[in-house]
């Protein structure tokens, strides 16, 4: 099956790429990498949900706002490189997750990202990671998540 069959039969619909919020591109292509920046939970163009975890979101909501960040990163990807069967590996997920000092349960949130990877590119989505507790994000979002991936070229 094909990552866009993958994401048909999970349901999910590929929004139009989101435009940086900031001076920067969403994704750098150098050699055979595609670098994301980082991507944040946005459903037509606004956050999804503020606050942090720990506070104001648990933790099944934050992995649903990684997964969120991770769609909008394949709507990246994809327009960048025209096909996301191009992919021939994701390499690394970086998550930052917006916590309280007390909050430790950053993994499970990107599990939500990482989690969504490996079910629409199976063996070839599993990826090294960091998942890194901050204090604020842009926003106040509460999970912002960059990619690398590793494409054909042409």
């Amino acid at each position: 099956m094909s990552p866009e069959e993958r994401l048909a039969s999970l349901g999910i619909e590929l929004p139009e790429a989101p435009a940086p919020l900031g001076s920067y591109v969403a994704a750098v292509t150098s050699g055979n990498l595609v670098f994301l920046s980082g991507m944040l939970p946005l459903s037509m163009g606004k956050l999804a949900r503020t606050g942090k975890l720990g506070d104001s979101l648990t933790v099944e909501e934050g992995a649903g706002l990684a997964r969120l960040a991770a769609i909008n990163a394949l709507a990246v990807l994809k327009a960048e490189t025209g096909s996301l069967e191009k992919v021939k590996r994701c390499v690394r997920v970086c998550g930052y997750i917006a916590s309280t000092p007390e909050f430790t349960q950053q993994p499970a949130v990107l599990n939500g990202a990482s989690d969504l990877i490996a079910e629409v590119f199976g063996e070839i989505g599993r990826h090294a990671r960091a998942a890194v507790g901050v204090s604020v994000l842009p926003l106040d979002s509460p999970v912002e998540v960059e990619f690398v991936f590793e494409v054909e070229t042409d």
